[in-house]
């Protein structure tokens, strides 16, 4: 992740859910990618939570992950999240997918804003 898209975006990684929440308790990135299976935790719990926290609730999030099945997608969305990236996806598909998020998430900053 960070090579692929290192090069375009300031990319933070971390290794769990927990670290990943600890990590939003001090800072909030502008976009949050998750594999839905990490370890024994899982990026559906993740995006509730994200969603359960005020100061989070608009963090776009993109869930990216080799679960690609009907069913999985809809749980994402339920879960909470922006978008939904099968793996394997090519980098540029990726950016493309983050580009989206960025915009829709400044368009709504500015509507609110007005």
């Amino acid at each position: 992740m960070q090579r692929a898209l290192g090069q375009g975006f300031l990319v933070e990684c971390v290794a769990s859910i927990t670290e990943a929440k600890s990590y939003l308790d001090t800072s909030v990135p502008d976009i949050l990618i998750s594999e839905v299976v990490v370890g024994p935790e899982n990026g559906l719990d993740l995006c509730r939570y994200i969603r359960s926290v005020p100061a989070l609730r608009s963090l776009p999030i993109i869930l990216l992950t080799s679960l690609a099945t009907l069913q999985d997608k809809v749980a994402g969305f339920r879960a909470g999240t922006d978008d939904y990236v099968v793996k394997p996806c090519e980098a540029y598909h990726l950016m493309a997918r983050i580009r989206l998020l960025s915009r829709i998430k400044r368009l709504e900053q500015h509507v609110a804003m007005i």
